[in-house]
């Protein structure tokens, strides 16, 4: 709810944009009617100077110059005659005129079954998932899920059990109608009465014989939801809506009353059935629109108007801050402080390379008086062999890399596995553009042994053109396509054709085994580039998503969507590489998730969004250059500490989210400081977690904290999210507590006899990349004191020593000698020979009580080690 409380107000306001003059607007932009029956709304909207609007449409002058053409009654607009005319609108002081467009004024449209009555099925949810358009239907009747399959639903309402649904006869007592005014039981209730436009629309439809359209019929080609910008001054103003839809044949049509509306966050603005949106609480909404198969959305922002903001103008280091801090501006959330030098310290070693600095390093860093050493870090941390890891490990994870050696027909062995890990980490270690990189990917075919980019089409499953566009398209584009599979999806612009058109470029692909029992043979029939339509049986050709139809007959369709997707034109691909990698870098993405970009999951902020795509773009695809302007931006290096106005920001990067470290980041962290060293099965020894070239080893401490299992392309296999496994793993666990009883390092501090203060500053350095305070240190050296005074290591040892058997039974055996000594008479051989046993029975318990006393110092400081590894300002990159 938080993060919906700052949603999607980015797109209002362009960047850097100076107030503009006060303007009237009017929607749509131009009028066009079409048949006597055709009725248009218009929507009348003032903008202020500040980019402030009021719906003014109720209280603004409205007039026609020729009325004789069309008839104006309460913003609606009706035909007269065939001709042109324009519509006048004017409100304090300003004027604005749009082109009203008639033709066919005498003539009456016929009812279109796909047109106008589909649309109804729609807007009263008649063909939704909890309803008629169930995979089974809903009380004996079914329609296809969001109206995906027009004819097949004619058929089931018209020919399906004859007589049931319509009589022609005597069209008011159809079902259809009986059900719907609620005059006949119905489970989904009473949607209209009588006199509702909607009834008579199906009436009209029944009286004309419930025909079928011709198979000239236009088809919706894009749809607006007008004005598309709304920005209220404060909580209960409102603004009407019109829809527009686009059609085949050229025209236009309102469709505001057959459209259907949602809202992502009705606690800020609400959508009611007739379009209009209220404005509620302060932050930021998207509000939608459906007709047909497509989904369009509007921004709205309901500002704070009780407050008393002033921007508080940082200073901007480039691009990207320009852009950030222009939104906050606009939203009146002021930026937090630059962090400090400790916890940019911290925060870039951890993101960039995975591990903590050392000592030497963070001395070093501190000291320097540079005013350019942040920059000068970013630009040595780059060219670390650890850097190349991390993006190994990321690429690993969105590639699927792992062995599937149990599916014989189709399996990725491990000797595969491992050639396609090594090529991963070279194209990361040769900074490849990742352009290049996924070109290669894409068009990779032969041995899996010997072309490791055809492990892209060997996974845990069957190849199949389907599962495969479907991958592409999330890792690549950022696109989630699955729900089109099996219907028009509900939320955003992908229909079947779409989804059926992308999977058509790998229709022609398939596996074989090669010479060598293990390996696998990627190859493309070039004859066979079509996909069957599961609806009609259609043969669709290959389509880019979104985009054109290459001709590729007899050629392997996936070089010329390679050069398609790669293209540094395509917005879609740039983007959804550049939001990769923010999201890297602040545990959210500008869309989020990086892999579900879709018009109902709008971003935070477009402008930054287009611009960090662009610039990659315009860099040649050099990730680097990307790391490197996000890593110098204020925005990376803002505090995580908020003030009063962005404590509720998630969303625009105001202030440093707090995330938690990933697993692997977290266990490296933990060796690396201990100076212990993992094992993992597959990897050599000295191996770290973050190298580990697959994704089906487990480790508990790996699982526990969210590894990826690489089983899927999905963003969300990697797990940041702190639970409570986690937490008591770290306490109970025998992860944290084995290293700490095996550290390297502590042992050697110790023996250098430094005081507790000296040595506690080190575990804190260590460990947090900064100093205790005063508090925690005086707290600290006191505990250390304590439990290292002789009175006190007393009685740790014998604490310990009365629980252990082999001294207990020394003890014994010392009382017995003592008893047996003193009854021997002094100066005799046998007291001679039971005084050198007691000797030597006292030498070795003594020894066994020295070596107690002398670990205590060691233990205590290794119970502070082991609480700052508890902390969550260790787990966590802040």
């Amino acid at each position: 709810m938080r993060t919906l409380l700052f949603a999607a107000v980015a797109l209002l306001l362009p960047a850097g944009a100076a107030h503009a003059a006060p303007a009237l607007k009017v929607f749509p932009a131009a009028v066009e009617l079409k048949g006597q029956d055709d009725r248009h709304a218009v929507v009348v909207q003032f903008v202020d100077d500040a980019g402030v609007t009021k719906d003014v449409t109720a209280t603004a002058k409205l007039s026609l110059k020729d009325a004789a053409v069309a008839a104006l009654a309460q913003g609606t607009l009706a035909p007269k005659k065939d001709g042109r005319t324009t519509l006048v609108a004017e409100a304090g002081g300003l004027r604005a005129e749009i082109p009203v467009t008639v033709s066919g004024a005498d003539q009456s449209r016929p009812v279109s079954f796909r047109l106008d009555v589909m649309p109804v099925f729609m807007k009263h949810g008649c063909n939704n998932g909890s309803c008629h358009g169930a995979a089974r239907g809903k009380d004996g009747f079914m329609l296809s899920l969001f109206g995906y399959d027009p004819a097949g639903d004619y058929h089931r309402i018209t020919r399906a059990i004859v007589g049931r649904r319509i009589d022609l006869a005597a069209p008011e007592k159809s079902l259809l109608l009986e059900k719907s005014v609620g005059a006949v039981a119905h489970t989904g209730g009473k949607l209209f009465d009588t006199n509702h436009d909607d009834y008579k629309t199906l009436l009209r439809w029944l009286k004309a014989g419930a025909p079928d359209d011709g198979a000239n019929v236009p088809e919706p080609v894009g749809v607006e939801l007008l004005p598309a910008k709304v920005v209220f001054a404060a909580k209960g103003q409102a603004q009407k809506s019109v829809v527009l839809a686009r059609y085949s044949d050229g025209s236009t049509r309102d469709v505001t009353r057959l459209a259907l509306y949602m809202a992502n966050n009705e606690a800020v603005a609400a959508i009611g059935k007739d379009g209009a949106v209220t404005g509620g609480g302060r932050g930021g909404a998207f509000v939608f629109a459906r007709f047909g198969k497509f989904t369009v959305g509007a921004e709205v922002i309901v500002l704070p108007t009780d407050d008393k903001f002033r921007w508080p103008d940082p200073p901007e280091h480039n691009y990207i801050d320009a852009l950030v801090f222009d939104k906050l501006k606009k939203l009146h959330l002021a930026p937090s402080e630059l962090c400090s030098d400790e916890a940019f310290l911290r925060r870039a070693y951890l993101d960039l390379i995975g591990l903590p600095p050392a000592r030497a390093e963070y001395d070093a860093f501190l000291a320097d008086k540079d005013p350019k050493k942040r920059a000068k870090l970013i630009d040595a941390l780059l060219e670390r062999p650890e850097f190349v890891d991390m993006w190994a490990m990321k690429w690993g994870e969105l590639l699927r890399v792992r062995a599937n050696n149990q599916t014989p027909q189709y399996g990725r062995d491990s000797k595969a596995m491992f050639s396609y890990a090594a090529w991963i980490k070279e194209q990361m270690a040769q900074n490849r553009p990742l352009n290049e990189f996924a070109a290669d990917l894409l068009v990779g075919s032969g041995s899996n042994f010997k072309s490791p980019p055809a492990n892209l089409y060997t996974a845990g499953e069957r190849l199949t053109p389907e599962k495969t566009a479907e991958d592409i398209a999330q890792v690549f584009l950022g696109t989630r396509i699955q729900c089109a599979q099996c219907h028009n999806h509900p939320f955003d612009r992908w229909t079947m054709d779409d989804y059926y058109g992308f999977a058509a470029f790998f229709a022609g692909m398939s596996l074989k085994r090669g010479t060598e029992g293990r390996e696998v043979v990627v190859t493309n029939n070039n004859s066979a580039n079509t996909t069957a339509h599961p609806v009609d049986g259609r043969r669709m050709k290959p389509k880019f998503l979104g985009g054109a139809a290459p001709d590729v007959d007899g050629q392997d369709p996936r070089k010329a969507l390679a050069a398609w997707l790669t293209a540094a034109d395509n917005a879609a691909f740039r983007e959804t590489m550049a939001n990769t990698i923010w999201a890297h870098f602040f545990g959210r993405g500008i869309v989020d998730p990086v892999d579900d970009v879709r018009i109902s999951n709008p971003p935070s902020n477009k402008e930054l969004l287009e611009a960090l795509g662009r610039k990659l773009a315009d860099d040649k695809f050099d990730k680097k250059k990307l790391v490197r302007d996000i890593c110098n931006s204020r925005t990376y290096q803002l505090a995580a500490a908020t003030n009063p106005t962005n404590e509720l920001d998630e969303i625009y990067f105001s202030h440093a989210y707090v995330r938690r470290l990933r697993a692997e980041v977290l266990l490296d962290t933990v060796t690396r400081i201990t100076g212990t060293e993992d094992r993992f099965a597959q990897s050599p020894p000295g191996t770290r977690a973050v190298q580990i070239h697959t994704g089906e080893v487990t480790n508990y401490f790996l699982t526990t904290f969210g590894r990826a299992p690489r089983e899927t392309p999905c963003s969300c296999e990697v797990n940041r999210e702190a639970n409570l496994s986690q937490a008591l793993h770290l306490m109970n666990g025998d992860t944290v507590t084995a290293k700490v009883a095996q550290s390297k390092f502590l042992p050697a501090l110790l023996a250098e006899k430094k005081a507790p203060e000296v040595v506690i500053e080190e575990l804190y350095i260590r460990t947090l990349c900064r100093k205790p305070t005063a508090t925690e240190t005086k707290k600290l050296v006191e505990i250390v004191q304590r439990e290292t005074a002789p009175a006190r290591l007393t009685e740790l040892a014998d604490a310990q020593l009365r629980t252990d058997a082999t001294y207990r039974r020394a003890e014994e055996r010392l009382k017995a000698l003592r008893a047996d000594l003193a009854k021997q008479p002094k100066g005799s051989k046998e007291a001679a020979a039971l005084g050198k046993q007691v000797a030597a029975l006292e030498q070795t318990q003594n020894a066994a009580r020295g070596r107690l006393e002398g670990a205590a110092a060691q233990t205590v400081y290794g119970d502070i080690l082991w609480g700052l590894f508890n902390s969550t300002e260790f787990t966590f990159n802040h």
